[in-house]
């Protein structure tokens, strides 16, 4: 069991980066939009056409969050519907040129702001980030997992 300083440790750097990277800001990483916006266009860009449903177990995200969310960013021009082929009960989403090119100064906005700090550090200690960094993303998602086998159970 991690002892409790080490803990407090983390979660104290955890809330400074979320601070550091704007998500407490109303909108993120120098657009318009909030960071559930931001992360769906991340998302949908990185991993290709989802449905709401696919989008909204990912991010982790209430379903009718993902419904005004999605409304939203199709009113703005981001984001398209189009009926899934495998199941025409279903649309998938997809960015729309505006989206592309959103998604395209998310990911420079994001590189630089993640170059910039690394410049503080050696390489070693970037490769040490990087790995830290996968690490605790991967425990915190393998954790949330059991816990939500156990709420089943």
């Amino acid at each position: 069991m991690a002892e409790l300083a080490l803990i407090d440790d983390i979660r104290a750097a955890s809330r400074l980066m979320v601070r550091e990277l704007g998500f407490m800001d109303a909108t993120v990483a120098a657009s318009d939009y909030p960071p559930s916006a931001v992360h769906t266009i991340l998302e949908i860009g990185i991993r290709g056409p989802m449905t709401s449903g696919e989008l909204g177990d990912f991010l982790r995200l209430e379903k009718s969050s993902v419904s005004r969310l999605v409304r939203k960013l199709i009113d703005c021009g981001e984001l398209r519907e189009t009926p899934d082929e495998a199941d025409a009960r279903s649309k998938k989403l997809s960015l729309t040129a505006k989206g592309r090119r959103t998604l395209e100064a998310l990911h420079a906005f994001g590189r630089q702001q993640v170059r910039g700090a690394l410049a503080a550090l050696t390489d070693a200690e970037q490769r040490k980030v990087r790995e830290g960094m996968m690490l605790y993303a991967r425990a915190l998602r393998a954790s949330r997992m059991e816990e939500d086998v156990e709420l089943v159970v």
